[in-house]
């Protein structure tokens, strides 16, 4: 299968003013957060992307777009980014918009941080449904992706904090109940390869590195996709890594 690259949306004015974004319209990139963006599209640069998956928050697609300028700028193809709802904030109900400050002494957020599982926000969705939908539309859109260009393919995600980590959680075999310990930060790549036995968390969280060895090997001269090597699975011992 194809490998995903999760991309958080760079700083916000919310995140720097400690409020709760949630799906309020308006909420943008501040400067921080569009250089956070233009870096974060510099290190997939080295990588020719198949897809460009986008939340409809306008900071993500703020985030998507310095994404697609580091592709053009490194000379790969890429189409405007797609809109996608499965990607899109939770939905924080009657949180959204309010100081990080106050939700700290609503009961309710003890129960986010010790049983998420349980958590359901006053007029919004439950953190269970939040990440129904996202792993749902992650694993259709990877296996349409897949399917087209091949599982060499490279694809791109730019989605939000909690939406993230709850990926990260599905992915790792872990309870929702656990992904608190999972951190996702501003304009951080995250990486997971869902291939056809398990799903593979290759990175988590990275703000620096070369991501160039994700890049799709190039298909033999005299044409045809390449055919990838059978999936060996998880090598005991660890493995050589990527060349």
């Amino acid at each position: 299968m194809a490998t995903l690259l999760l991309v958080r949306h760079g700083r916000t004015t919310a995140n720097a003013s400690g409020i709760l974004a949630g799906r309020t319209p308006g909420v943008r990139l501040d400067d921080t957060g569009a250089e956070q963006a233009r870096r974060a599209g510099a290190r997939i640069a080295g990588v020719p992307i198949a897809a460009l998956l986008t939340s409809p928050q306008e900071r993500c697609r703020q985030t998507a777009k310095a994404v697609a300028e580091g592709q053009r700028g490194a000379g790969h193809p890429v189409t405007k980014a797609a809109t996608e709802r499965g990607l899109a904030e939770c939905d924080y109900g009657d949180w959204q918009g309010r100081p990080i400050k106050e939700l700290l002494k609503e009961p309710l957020w003890k129960t986010v941080q010790r049983q998420p599982s349980a958590a359901v926000f006053p007029g919004g969705e439950s953190m269970v449904a939040m990440q129904h939908r996202a792993v749902s539309a992650v694993r259709r859109l990877d296996a349409a992706i897949t399917a087209e260009h091949g599982a060499d393919a490279v694809w791109v995600a730019v989605s939000h904090g909690d939406i993230i980590k709850s990926l990260l959680a599905d992915a790792l075999g872990m309870h929702l109940d656990l992904f608190q310990r999972i951190n996702v930060d501003p304009a951080s790549v995250s990486v997971i390869r869902y291939a056809p036995d398990r799903p593979y968390v290759l990175a988590s969280n990275t703000h620096d590195g070369d991501l160039s060895w994700l890049a799709p090997k190039p298909a033999p001269r005299r044409g045809g996709r390449r055919r990838p090597a059978a999936d060996p699975g998880a090598v005991v011992g660890g493995g050589a890594g990527p060349a």
